[in-house]
Parts: C-alpha cells; structure tokens; sequence
C-alpha cells in the first residue's frame, strides 16, 4: 500500500512541477510581448484576439479610392479588427445601388448617386468624405480653345447624371454662357478620347485620370483649360442606416483604418503611388503625374456639404430626380457621429 501511494505522489509532484514550469514561461513571455521595443508599431501589427468583423465594400477600383485600396492592401483593416471584402466596380453609383441593395455593406460613391438615393428617400447614411479633386476641360489645339469663353458654338462631351455635368453648367456660367450656347454630347469618359481624336467633338469636360490619359494620348493636338477651382467632385463613405444603426462600433474601427491609411500615404508618397497604381493597374509614372491632383483626406465639412448641396440643386434645376422630390434635408443624410467619435477635428459641418 505505502509502494502504491509513493508511486502517485510522485507522478503527481512530476505534473505539478511541470504545469507550474510551462505557467512561468507563458507569464514571462507574456510580459516579454508587452514590454517590447516598438510597442505601438506591434500593436497596429498583430491580429486582434477576438474574432474579425467581416465587412463588405463595394469599391470603385480607381485613384479616387485611393484610401480604402491603401487600408485594404497595408493591412489597416485587419489591425482594426475588421475583415473587409472587396468587391471592385467601375462607377461609385454602381457601389452605392449594391450597398442600398444590400449586396455590400459600405460604398465608395461620389456626390451624384448620394443625391439621387437622398431624393429618393433611401435610407442611406453619409459618413464621411475620403477625397475630392477638381474636374478638368481638355480641348483640341484645332478647335482654337484657348479660354472658357471661346467655348462657345462648341461641341463639348461630358458625362450626363454625374459631377462633369454640374461641373458643366457651372464652367459655362463663369464663360457667361449656357447650355443653349453650345453643343453638349452625352458620352462615357473612355468615350472621349476617340472622340476629340476623330474630331466629333472639340472639347469634354470629367475627372482624372482621363484629362492626363487624353494628353499623353493626343500630346501637341490637345490643350488643357484653365478652370481650377470651379467644381470639385468628393469620393465619399456611405453606408445605411439600418446597418449604422445595428453596427455603429465596426464603423467606427473602419474610419479608424481608413485615417492609419491616409497618414501612411501622406508619410510614404512614393509607396503610396506604387501600391494604388499597381491596385488600379495603370502605369506608375502616369499616376505620379497627377498624384498631387488627388486630395485624399477623411472629413466632414463645409466643402463636403456644399458639394452635396450643389448637386441636389443641379438635380431640381434639371428635373433630372424622381417626382415630386424636394431638396434634401441633408441632416438626416450626414451622420458625423462616427467619425466624431474617432477624430473630432476632423468634423467640421453644421447641419
């Protein structure tokens, strides 16, 4: 029987031993990981230990969504917590209709398809804005376009239901013209290269990179406008309000990323370029070229509104909203809770 007994208490003194050995070394790594160098680097770094928050994006894959391509590709979503699924379209009113279509939760979209789902009393909530940028005129060298004024009799392309039409009105009333002052052609922005270059039209007005695609394309034929400064276009976060209302805290650590991403572009330019271009698969040296065109900042403020406030203006003087829609009342558009809670002086709007 004493043979019996010393055999146990020794296997028992063996395990304890052993699982007091193996708690020492897990508590002296443990404050190892929590004293070392660099702490908040390796804090950005590592995974949470809880589960990741899927997220779905619906992204327009150009330079314009520089910001979520940069937090989804260097990782900041996963520092944040959030597992985000991209889903790459070429036009933000596509990402907006699949977000209201409940095939994503989280848009990339610009002012145009924000007014149209405001006027059409959809419940959409609009977070913040991620970029904005100047939209542009490129003219032939033949159509002897030299100031905004000699636009007129011209035949002009622009792009109908989006900010290069606002931005085509309001270029024509600063020239002291109208649309009955010229020709406008409703066409796509890959339209309108072949365009100028057959000779169809003699100037169109959009966005980057299409303006500097037509330069390098046409070189000495074609002449950009002065115009900086009469309309910019913003790229924007939108999501719903049903999915702010039920996942407040997920959208909260995605504007926490997005800003990890801007401070990173804004400290590593040259990656920065490399990594968006290579995302959007269009030469480096052509995105570089107008990299400084693009105004990549997360925000509310008086710019984003009156933006917002512009287009919906465009939209009751064109009749080109649903019946019987009104301006909208853009404090049940404009959620600044989120980003208030994360950046505070990033928020300045009143609503």
């Amino acid at each position: 029987m004493d043979s019996f007994v010393n055999i146990h208490r020794r296997k028992f003194l063996k395990y304890s031993s052993l699982a007091i050995s193996t708690l020492l070394s897990t508590v002296s790594c443990s404050r190892e990981t929590e004293s070392g160098i660099n702490s908040s680097n390796a804090a950005l770094k590592s995974t949470p230990t809880s589960k990741k928050e899927t997220v779905r994006l619906a992204q327009n894959l150009s330079p314009i969504s520089g910001v979520t391509i940069v937090a989804k590709g260097k990782n900041f979503f996963d520092a944040r917590g959030l597992d985000v699924l991209v889903s790459n379209f070429t036009s933000g009113k596509q990402c907006l209709e699949t977000v209201v279509g409940r095939g994503a939760d989280i848009a990339t979209t610009a002012e145009a398809p924000t007014t149209a789902a405001a006027m059409a009393n959809q419940r959409i909530a609009f977070l913040a804005r991620m970029e904005y940028s100047d939209l542009k005129t490129l003219a032939a060298t033949d159509a002897r376009i030299k100031t905004i004024a000699d636009l007129l009799g011209k035949r002009i392309g622009y792009t109908s239901g989006t900010g290069a039409e606002v931005y085509t009105i309001a270029l024509l009333r600063r020239a002291g013209l109208s649309s009955n002052d010229v020709n406008l052609v409703n066409l796509r922005p890959q339209e309108m290269i072949p365009a100028l270059t057959s000779g169809s039209i003699d100037a169109y007005n959009t966005w980057e990179p299409h303006i500097y695609n037509g330069l390098k394309a046409l070189g000495s034929k074609a002449v950009k406008l002065d115009t900086k400064g009469i309309y910019s276009e913003t790229f924007n976060i939108v999501t719903t309000a049903d999915y702010l209302e039920q996942k407040l805290a997920v959208l909260e650590n995605f504007l926490r990323a997005l800003l990890d991403a801007e401070e990173w572009m804004r400290n590593n330019r040259e990656d920065a370029i490399t990594l968006v271009a290579n995302a959007v698969n269009i030469e480096r040296n052509d995105l570089a070229a107008i990299w400084n065109d693009y105004v990549y900042e997360i925000a509310l403020d008086r710019r984003t509104l009156d933006i917002l406030k512009t287009h919906a203006q465009w939209r009751l003087d064109s009749g080109s909203h649903p019946p019987g829609a009104t301006m909208p009342d853009f404090s049940k558009v404009i959620y600044p809770q989120p980003l208030q809670s994360v950046a505070p002086e990033r928020v300045n709007i009143s609503l």
